[in-house]
């Protein structure tokens, strides 16, 4: 892991921008909760939520290309992740 980077989400400024607490809806999706059940308990619309989920997906994305860009400079093999369609390759 020595020259893996580490990803963490900035929270503090999702939350800024949706004027909401992030780190509370991360927490409710990690339980299971579906987008209906949060906006019904939190009063937040499931539009905002989608928005919030894609730039939180958006983030982990650039995390992993820039992960697979060091690595490739380095001159390491990329990690492996499950090919969902062809998983025979």
């Amino acid at each position: 892991m020595s020259g893996r980077l580490s990803w963490k989400l900035d929270e503090k400024t999702l939350s800024k921008k949706y004027r909401t607490d992030v780190n509370r809806l991360i927490r409710a999706w990690k339980k299971g909760l579906s987008d209906q059940e949060i906006s019904f308990r939190t009063g937040i619309k499931p539009s905002i939520l989608r928005l919030i989920r894609q730039d939180i997906e958006l983030e982990h994305r650039r995390h992993r290309l820039a992960e697979k860009k060091q690595a490739l400079a380095q001159g390491q093999a990329p990690g492996q992740y499950q090919i969902f369609f062809n998983p025979h390759l």
